[in-house]
């Protein structure tokens, strides 16, 4: 039986209180090193397969649409806080501000957390555009190649442009954690080809806690 197979409930529970543990610790120590893994090819129903392809169909650029002039100001100060948080790996700020422009875009576009996509970017390729993995993987969410023949045109090298790259990622998050019904500790796993092993999830969430955002203007 694998270790999978045999994780429990208790197991899952020690992990999560382990893990805010050093969530906690890790908001304030230094940068997570890259450490991108490689999702697994596995076989898609066709209604999974047109969905995940429809969802990353539309490649027109990220432009935020707010409700009201309140909403858009939180999205400002988000914006300034995480600008000084990336400072230091994207020294350019048309750079940084169109890369987060884009982050938060996709997320909210494929319903996950922002902090969390910040934080798996950070753990899988340590905010680098063109990293590649010893697996092949591509690019700041580290998308394997198989994903533009399954869901995308077919061609490899669009995994470096930077929205393709979110939008595959964000999108395969999202289609992970669907499958895992919403637990994060598998999704996470199944995204970098270690389901059921808790050192990548950890790490996920470590970083994740460097990229949470209070507005300090929230009442």
């Amino acid at each position: 039986m694998t270790m999978t197979a045999t994780y429990t409930g208790l197991q899952r529970r020690h992990w999560l209180g382990w893990a805010a543990g050093a969530a906690a610790l890790g908001a304030g120590s230094a940068a997570t090193p890259a450490w991108a893994g490689a999702q697994i090819e596995e076989p898609l129903a066709d209604s999974v397969r047109t969905a995940l392809s429809s969802a990353i169909a539309n490649t027109a650029p990220p432009v935020p649409e707010f409700a009201t002039t309140e909403a858009r100001l939180v999205y400002l100060r988000w914006l300034g806080a995480m600008s000084e948080r990336l400072k230091r790996r994207k020294p350019d700020w048309d750079v940084r501000r169109e890369f987060l422009q884009t982050a938060w875009y996709e997320s909210r576009r494929a319903g996950l957390d922002i902090s969390l996509v910040m934080g798996l970017i950070q753990v899988e390729s340590a905010f680098r555009k063109f990293a590649v993995s010893s697996a092949g993987a591509r690019g700041y969410m580290q998308v394997m190649p198989f994903w533009t023949r399954v869901i995308g045109n077919g061609d490899p090298s669009s995994l470096f442009h930077m929205q393709t790259n979110l939008r595959f990622g964000c999108v395969i998050m999202r289609h992970y954690l669907d499958r895992e019904r919403g637990d994060l500790f598998m999704a996470l796993g199944r995204y970098n080809g270690s389901r059921g092993r808790a050192p990548y999830p950890t790490a996920v969430l470590r970083a994740k806690a460097q990229w949470e955002f209070k507005d300090p203007q929230a009442s």
